[in-house]
């Protein structure tokens, strides 16, 4: 809808008249075959209902309308208009172009929003402050809150038991295909290829990582250490059929030769900055593995991966 005529102080030319609603046009849009103008709202709730012009009746839709040219909403821009709020005490006449930032500032706007200050922290309509009761709404938030919280338990549940009924489905075919590993060499290609695939896949949505401290590491880590390292593995997504091999991995009993000593690994410093790492998430611990790796000397490397662990020195 346009704004009212009576507002506007002078004389407003008829092409800045909407010919739906009979108001100075409001946020106009222009048809592009005949150009006649029209407020946004108007036009879409009358080409809702049919699509034709509604000033020489030749059809027209939506996709047909265009912003009107810059020198109407130049004419639009100029004219002086009352501020809405008049008949609460506002007296100001003001550019069309400058109404909407008057109006969210204006003192006499019923809806200016106040903030409270009583200390709930929400902000009220001017025209409501002084029925606003902290308590109530409060309380009326934390009811609201304690119903989505409900609601979110509750589709949590639901995608729980979808996750666990795929993840029980997936283990019967894993459980499957390892049969079939046994008795047939070409099931045997095909169930080693998925592994590799699962384990370039997992490693590929980990973040890189550099140590920048190779003197940091915790090379016989205790079972705490470790125990949290492979919670977080496993959170991580780390197939099933490689976890305990790499957890073996995070102690320097089962290192290669290469890191077998502290005296080696003093000795081969230079070698481990052309390890590619992998960020073990949300710990100062990173993975080397073997599908990373292929570049580097058997000496420095083993099968599926190392798990090394710092005190310090991870980006």
């Amino acid at each position: 809808m346009g704004y009212d005529l009576a507002r506007f102080q002078g004389d407003v030319d008829e092409e800045l008249i909407c010919p739906i609603c009979s108001g100075v046009l409001e946020e106009p849009l222009q048809a592009v075959a005949c150009e006649h103008a029209f407020c946004r709202g108007c036009i879409t709730e009358w080409l809702s209902r049919q699509p034709t012009c509604p000033v020489d009746r030749n059809p027209i839709t939506n996709n047909n309308l265009r912003a009107v040219p810059r020198i109407l909403r130049n004419l639009l821009s100029r004219l002086n208009i009352t501020c809405e709020n008049a008949m609460y005490g506002c007296t100001l006449v003001l550019k069309l172009d400058t109404l909407a930032a008057h109006i969210e500032e204006c003192e006499h706007n019923p809806k200016r929003p106040l903030p409270c200050e009583k200390g709930c922290g929400f902000v009220i309509p001017k025209d409501e402050y002084k029925d606003h009761n902290c308590f109530r709404e409060l309380r009326s938030l934390v009811h609201s809150q304690q119903q989505k919280m409900g609601e979110l338990k509750t589709e949590i549940n639901d995608q729980n038991l979808v996750i666990n009924e795929l993840k029980r489905e997936l283990n019967l075919v894993k459980d499957f295909m390892r049969a079939m590993r046994v008795s047939n060499p070409a099931m045997r290609a095909i169930a080693d290829q998925m592994e590799r695939d699962e384990v370039m896949r997992w490693c590929n949505g980990l973040a890189r990582a550099r140590v920048t401290r190779w003197g940091g590491m915790i090379s016989t880590p205790d079972d705490a250490l470790q125990l949290m390292i492979k919670r977080a593995l496993s959170e991580s997504g780390c197939p099933p059929h490689i976890l305990e091999d790499l957890m073996e991995n995070c102690h320097e009993r089962r290192w290669p030769r290469g890191l077998s000593s502290l005296e080696t690994r003093q000795n081969n410093r230079r070698i481990y900055e052309n390890y590619i790492c992998r960020r073990v998430p949300g710990k100062q611990a990173v993975l080397v593995l073997q599908c990373d790796n292929t570049h580097m000397n058997e000496d420095v490397m083993v099968e599926p991966g190392l798990v090394m662990i710092f005190a310090h020195g991870i980006e």
